[in-house]
């Protein structure tokens, strides 16, 4: 297959199809806009495990997306889109960059969820943004903004709800979006790479956290957050 893109954790592959793409997950760890890099055996076959769960959970719950089907052992068939240029961020407690931005603890639970936007650029660090600039910009329309709000709360609302049933608590999470034949669907993966996940009764960091903060246990992690979705 003809390579169409590569990215930190997955490469992209042309198929016969223009409108199917094949996204193969990596074994690659990276944070820090990838300033930080590793690699994880098995790591591609688990998170494409985990994000065609979630992937096929929000179809069935009225989100659009790129998923069309898992292809074993670490790859996704998926429908071709127009990325847009920002990343959506939704936060339902303090975590992270947003604690060191503002001086803020950790831990704290906001009173309703927080959307923030940057614009999708590793060598500037993906900066913040407001959605003025991503219109005067040229990266999305007020109506493609819009849309992209109503499917983040939505997302938000019934994800929450998903990992509270296994245990975990959805501390924030990261998203991408893209048009496919004109409609915005929800793209890229949603993975431990992608959210931060804390067990209910223990506070234990269940994501990528782990691998950032030198914690240990990142496999382990990630296998257990496949478990409690598949059941295997």
């Amino acid at each position: 297959m003809e390579t169409l893109y590569e990215g930190k954790a997955k490469i992209l592959y042309k198929t016969d199809d223009p409108d199917v793409l094949i996204a193969k997950f990596k074994n690659d760890l990276t944070a820090f806009d990838g300033t930080k890099h590793g690699t994880m055996a098995s790591k591609g076959e688990i998170n494409a495990k985990i994000s065609s769960v979630i992937m096929k959970y929000l179809a069935s719950h009225g989100v659009p997306n790129h998923f069309i089907e898992l292809v074993p052992p670490d790859s996704h068939k998926v429908k071709s889109c127009k990325i847009l240029p920002i990343e959506v961020i939704i936060r339902n407690y303090l975590a992270g960059s947003i604690c060191k931005r503002f001086g803020l603890e950790e831990g704290k639970k906001l009173d309703e969820p927080l959307i923030e936007f940057c614009y999708k650029n590793d060598e500037l660090h993906d900066p913040f943004i407001c959605k003025n600039h991503a219109i005067l910009f040229g990266w999305a329309t007020p109506a493609q903004l819009a849309r992209i709000e109503e499917l983040a709360f939505s997302i938000n609302m019934h994800m929450t709800n998903f990992w509270k049933e296994v245990g975990l608590t959805l501390v924030d999470f990261k998203l991408e979006f893209g048009l496919h034949k004109g409609e915005v669907i929800l793209a890229d993966e949603w993975t431990p790479d992608t959210c931060r996940l804390w067990d209910v009764k223990t506070g234990e960091k269940m994501d990528k956290d782990r691998f950032r903060r030198d914690l240990g246990g990142v496999l382990e992690a990630y296998e257990e957050v496949a478990r409690r979705i598949t059941g295997a």
